[in-house]
C-alpha cells in the first residue's frame, strides 16, 4: 500500500516501521529528499526539503547557510524549540571543528531537523530559509519524530 501526503511530499513504503525501527536517514541534498531506512528498507521519503540559504557545498563556518554534509548522528531531541519539533545533527564533528580553526572561524552549530517556525501560518516556507538546517513540514516532521531515536546515523549527501 503507498500513501501520498501533502501534494506527493511523502511516499511511505510499503514496510511500516514503528517507532524506532527506523535505523538510518539519508538527506540527498541536490535531490531534496530525506530518506527513512529500516535496514534495506525504505519507510518514507520525503521531498522537497529545505535547506540553509545557500545550500551548494557543505557547511564549513558559522552562519555560511550551507547543510553539513557526511555521517553524523540524531544527537538529541526537542520538543519545546522555536520550530515545530527538531532532531539535533550532530554537526561539527572533530575534522569540522579543525576545518574551521585552520581559517580562524567558528564552525557553527545547532544543526537540526525541523519544522516550520512556530505560528507560522502555512504548511510550508517555499525557499531554502534556515542557517545549515534541514526544515520539512510540521505533518512530515511529526512522523520523522515518532520513528525516529536519538542515536539514529545520518548520512547527508551532496
Amino acid at each position: 500500500m503507498k500513501a501520498v501526503l501533502g501534494g506527493a511530499s511523502l511516499f511511505l513504503a510499503l514496510v511500516a516501521a514503528a517507532p524506532g525501527q527506523v535505523d538510518h536517514i539519508l538527506i540527498d541534498k541536490s535531490d531534496r529528499t530525506l530518506t527513512l531506512l529500516s535496514g534495506s528498507q525504505t519507510v518514507a521519503v520525503y521531498r522537497n526539503i529545505k535547506l540553509g540559504g545557500a545550500p551548494a557545498g557543505p557547511k564549513h563556518f558559522e552562519h555560511d547557510q550551507r547543510t553539513p554534509e557526511g555521517h553524523c548522528l540524531i544527537s538529541g531531541r526537542n520538543g519545546a524549540s522555536h520550530y515545530h519539533l527538531s532532531l539535533r545533527i550532530s554537526y561539527p564533528d572533530g575534522a569540522d571543528r579543525a576545518y574551521a580553526a585552520r581559517a580562524h572561524r567558528p564552525p557553527g552549530g545547532d544543526i537540526f531537523i525541523h519544522g516550520q517556525p512556530n505560528g507560522y501560518p502555512l504548511a510550508r516556507i517555499p525557499n531554502d530559509w534556515t542557517d545549515g538546517c534541514v526544515a520539512l513540514s510540521n505533518a512530515e516532521i511529526e512522523q520523522v519524530w515518532k520513528l525516529v531515536k536519538t542515536g539514529t546515523p545520518v548520512t547527508i549527501r551532496p
